[in-house]
């Protein structure tokens, strides 16, 4: 009590701030040290923002540092694909943006895709970058891109939008191939392209159903003598096995409007017997058969397993408020709208995808390119495509109507940024 009461009589005012100034710096250092420590009560830190990370990239001898952020005032987190969500975001018109490749300098792209040799004159479609929300998206560099699948073979399968898809991998790695290092062969229904320095091969299967139908091979024209066999597979699928990376795709071919005609069994006994459903329906069925082939085969420590959402198509200009335009024709920039959703995506189809994937045992990662590819209008192969594997003649440009290719896009193009996320997930 004496030195108590010595204390208030004595200490001096600078005294008694030091002390108060030591106790909060204790508190403060104390508080840092439990906010940093989130970990030690088991919960997930959540990415830091303002903090983008330099990542190191060994490839061979050379080591590459790329940073994420362009924009140093960019708060978006490093690509985690646990973490982010690559559906949200928006396009960004960026002209330093060059495309890897021309459909002039890759000697693989169609010409069905190929709308600048075809006469596209506008390019910029060429330089919107996709943006997603949350974090940044790394971009596409070829030789990072073969060191991730050396040793290793790659197929794309399903139908001529993942041709699409793998004519823009093979593109966008190629250049960065010395001639006699690479070679293409090309078929009606499995085509290879060999990068021999890295012994890896990018490959492409034709399934546009994934599971068997009467017109895979021979193609049937009309849509209403297309019957699919929804419980059948192993004809297509031993095609698939000891591939390290299998990347799948099937959309298009069931957006005849029609009721889809599913058999059971084979073909032996005719084409009699079938079933006429609802596209969901049918859809479901052949997914199960595909999933249970997944489930049943593959081996987790030997291949990776993809699945592309489908690719929207634009029929419908009054869905993007263009009432005086026909279809995507003459379209040059991007649906800015946020969360813009045309008639050309089904979701009836897109929620089978998600039912069927979600119980599956082999996990499968979903690239989700439907939000994204929905604003790109402007992408399209449009009048500049082919038709019957002939080239538009004059006529038929100006007959947009009837004419114009508003499913399949253009290369260098939209499937350029499907691969970047396949490229970041790899």
């Amino acid at each position: 009590m004496g030195w108590a009461k010595y204390a208030r009589g004595k200490l001096s005012l600078p005294v008694i701030t030091g002390v108060f100034c030591a106790l909060a710096f204790i508190v403060l250092f104390y508080t840092e040290r439990i906010t940093t420590s989130g970990s030690l009560f088991g919960i997930k830190t959540c990415p830091r923002r303002n903090t983008a990370k330099f990542k190191k990239h060994h490839t061979g001898d050379r080591e590459l540092k790329s940073s994420p952020l362009d924009n140093p005032t960019d708060d978006r987190f490093e690509f985690d694909p646990e973490e982010c969500s690559l559906n949200n975001g928006k396009w960004v018109f960026n002209t330093s943006i060059k495309p890897f490749y021309t459909d002039r300098t890759c000697p693989y792209v169609d010409r069905q895709y190929s709308c600048t040799k075809n006469g596209r004159n506008d390019s910029d479609y060429l330089h919107w970058e996709w943006q997603p929300d949350d974090c940044i998206l790394p971009r596409f560099d070829p030789k990072i891109a073969l060191g991730k699948i050396q040793g290793k073979r790659i197929m794309f399968v399903g139908d001529s939008i993942q041709r699409n898809m793998w004519e823009s991998f093979v593109c966008l790695v190629q250049s960065v191939i010395p001639e006699g290092k690479k070679s293409m062969k090309q078929g009606r229904v499995y085509s290879v392209f060999k990068a021999k320095e890295y012994n890896a091969t990018i490959e492409f299967y034709w399934a546009p159903f994934l599971v068997e139908s009467n017109t895979d091979i021979h193609i049937k024209a009309d849509p209403k003598q297309r019957i699919i066999k929804v419980d059948s597979i192993a004809e297509r699928a031993k095609q698939w096995l000891g591939v390290d990376i299998l990347v799948f795709n099937t959309y298009v071919w069931w957006m005849s409007g029609l009721k889809a005609k599913a058999l059971w069994g084979d073909f032996a006994n005719g084409e009699e017997g079938y079933e006429e459903f609802d596209t969901a329906v049918s859809y479901k069925l052949a997914l199960r058969t595909w999933a249970n082939w997944i489930d049943s085969t593959i081996d987790t420590n030997k291949t990776r397993v993809f699945f592309t959402t489908m690719s929207p198509t634009h029929q419908r200009n009054e869905d993007w408020g263009n009432m005086n335009g026909i279809k995507c024709f003459n379209e040059t920039r991007p649906v800015m709208k946020k969360g813009h959703w045309g008639v050309g995506s089904n979701k009836d189809l897109m929620k089978a995808v998600v039912d069927v994937i979600g119980r599956m045992k082999v996990p499968v990662t979903v690239l989700n390119i439907t939000q994204l590819s929905e604003h790109r209008i402007d992408g399209h192969a449009s009048v500049y495509g082919e038709l019957g594997g002939k080239l538009l003649t004059d006529k038929q440009k100006a007959d947009p109507l009837h004419f114009a290719d508003c499913i399949h896009w253009c290369l260098p193009g939209v499937p350029d940024t499907w691969n970047r996320m396949l490229f970041a997930y790899l």
